[in-house]
Order: C-alpha cells, then sequence, then structure tokens
C-alpha cells in the first residue's frame, strides 16, 4: 500500500502520533499545521485521502473540505473534538465522506482510511443502470439526470449505485453502512441519512419533497423505480 494521505492537524503531539500511526499502516503522510496550509498542500500534490480535523486555525475544517470539495472528489475524513450532532452534520454537508471523533484509536483511524481508500478505487461494473430520470455509469463514476451530469463525491456516487442497483428495494441504514461505506454498523445513523439528504440536492426536483429516493419510516430508504 503507498496511498498518500494529507493530514491537517494543529495539535503537534496529535499531528505526530497520528502520522506515525497511518506510516506504520502503510501509507505515505505529508502533514500541514493549519487550514490554509493543508489547502495549499492539496491544491500542490495529488493524494488518494485528506484527513481532516475541524478546528484549524487561518481556515477552520468545514471551509478546507467546502473548498477541497469544488475541485475534487478526494475522500475525505473529517476529526472532531465533538460528538454534537450539528458538528457531524455540518462536516457531512460540507462534502466530508466519513468522521472520526476524538480520541480516537489508531486502528480505527486506520480502518476508516483504508474503507474510503477502497471505496474510492473499487473497480466499478460495466452496466450503465437507468432508473427512472437517472443513469448511472460505473465504468466512468458518472451520473446523470434527465442528461446533465451531477456531481458527486465519491460516497454520493458509491450510494446512488447501491440505491439504483435494486430500485424499489428497501435499504436500511445499517444495509448501507455496510455496503457504501465497507464497515459495520457502529449504532450512528447521522452519516446515512445526512448523505442521503445531500444526494436528495443533487438528484430531486424539490428535495423537501423527494420524488426518487423515499425515506420508509422506521426502516431506510430506498428508489423508486420510475
Amino acid at each position: 500500500m503507498d496511498e498518500r494521505v494529507l493530514l491537517v492537524e494543529d495539535d503537534p503531539s496529535i499531528r505526530e502520533v497520528t502520522a506515525l500511526g497511518l506510516k506504520g499502516a502503510g501509507f505515505r503522510v505529508t502533514t500541514a499545521v493549519d487550514g490554509r496550509e493543508g489547502l495549499a498542500r492539496y491544491l500542490h500534490d495529488p493524494f488518494d485521502v485528506v484527513v481532516l480535523d475541524v478546528m484549524l486555525p487561518s481556515l477552520d475544517g468545514f471551509e478546507v473540505c467546502r473548498e477541497i470539495r469544488k475541485k475534487s472528489r478526494v475522500p475525505i475524513i473529517m476529526l472532531t473534538a465533538r460528538t454534537d450532532t450539528v458538528d457531524v452534520v455540518v462536516g457531512l454537508e460540507s462534502g466530508a465522506d466519513d468522521y472520526v471523533t476524538k480520541p480516537f484509536e489508531m486502528p480505527e483511524l486506520v480502518a476508516r482510511v483504508r474503507a474510503v481508500v477502497r471505496r474510492s478505487q473499487a473497480a466499478p461494473e460495466e452496466t450503465t443502470l437507468t432508473v427512472g430520470p437517472l443513469e448511472i455509469d460505473p465504468a466512468s463514476f458518472s451520473a446523470r439526470k434527465d442528461g446533465h451530469d451531477l456531481s458527486l463525491t465519491a460516497t454520493e456516487f458509491k450510494l446512488l449505485l447501491e440505491l439504483a442497483r435494486r430500485p424499489g428495494q428497501v435499504f436500511t441504514r445499517e444495509m448501507l453502512l455496510d455496503r457504501v461505506w465497507n464497515y459495520d454498523y457502529l449504532g450512528d445513523s447521522r452519516m446515512v441519512d445526512v448523505a442521503v439528504q445531500r444526494l436528495r440536492t443533487k438528484v430531486e426536483g424539490d428535495p423537501a419533497r423527494p420524488a426518487l429516493i423515499k425515506t420508509v419510516r422506521g426502516v431506510g430508504y430506498r428508489l423508486e423505480r420510475s
């Protein structure tokens, strides 16, 4: 494994320990000490994944995430010392693929990094799927609605693809965590809910009244057949 990780963390002790742990797991790690440096490093060099602290000097992690998302689908994992729902939601709405709360164990972070890398590099199926106005092409990692390209992150694309593989089927949050995020249910469904909300803003005519991605109360989500 030689995937490149950009670690943006202002706390020197956390930065050093995390960098050593990721290097020990086989990743090539570049570090940055604040938001502006992190964004500059990302724009200068290619990376396979970004591990980004929320509370950063100069530019906070949310803003760095938004700026990166304007240019790239690179997987982004947010590090946060808070467990408040608002922070988690804001991070995911900024375009993050995953989040890890501090203090964290290195095996957990390594597992999350490996999962987002696998998700972004997974060999796609070749068959184009058409569901109603949506056309999903796994081979080119692209999706369109009514012939217009959709700007999706890697996680949003994988989520849409998973729903489109079985239109009409209800997917529980546990199923989506396993199939889209590549790890077992951890007792927190916020990540799935926010990802669905973000996906709706891109595929629905009126996200407040979704016609394509339906909520099945108490169960999960399904993609309408037509």
